[in-house]
């Protein structure tokens, strides 16, 4: 009995010590990327406001741990390295803080914050592909679609974004930075179309 109770004392305290060493967890948040040109004027007045989202995402990447592509059928989930918040969540209000920059709209909101039947744009992404390469690029090849909510009978437009950037660095924080890039990419594609549009009517 007493050799018994030694030894599982024994086993917990290597379990304990082994919890004690865990490895560190690294937590990312996408952020606004640099914009180097002059954002131009839109065209008609900029006190027009913009929704975004939802945003859909591959069920793939659609999880805490950073997903890191390592061959054509093979993908490898990084426990160590996670998102601090949802990229459902942290992609549409990226884009919205793009557009702000890009438009110099009045307002631009991420859904579900915004009040979707009160914007004169709402724009709907669905990413097909989150892809990321340590060793090379992140890659977000996104379909989306703009309603022009303040006039029912106007036509949607729907556009096609496919980003492929360096990542410059072997690192996971430089890995987040080009996704960050990327997603500003996207956005510069969703401004032009919604700067075609004439100023909306109030």
């Amino acid at each position: 009995m007493k050799f018994t109770m030694m030894l599982l004392l024994a086993v917990t305290a290597a379990v304990l010590a082994g919890c004690g060493g865990s490895p560190k967890v690294n937590y990312y948040t996408l952020a606004t990327a640099e914009i180097d040109e002059a954002a131009p004027e839109p065209t008609g007045a900029n006190g027009y406001t913009i929704a975004v989202g939802p945003v859909g995402l591959p069920e793939l990447v659609d999880r805490p741990q950073l997903v890191v592509r390592v061959g054509a059928n093979e993908v490898v989930l990084v426990e160590e390295h996670r998102w601090a918040e949802s990229l459902a969540s942290s992609i549409p209000r990226l884009i919205a803080e793009h557009l702000t920059r890009l438009l110099h709209a009045q307002q631009v909101s991420a859904y579900p914050e915004s009040v979707i039947g009160k914007a004169d744009y709402r724009v709907i992404v669905d990413i097909q592909r989150f892809d990321s390469e340590i060793h090379g690029a992140a890659t977000i090849d996104a379909i989306w679609t703009i309603h022009r909510v303040a006039q029912k009978d106007a036509q949607n437009r729907t556009g096609h974004s496919l980003v492929r950037e360096p990542t410059g660095d072997d690192t996971y924080p430089a890995l987040v930075a080009a996704h960050s890039r990327a997603l500003l990419a996207v956005s510069r594609d969703i401004a032009v179309a919604i700067r075609s549009y004439s100023s909306p009517q109030r």
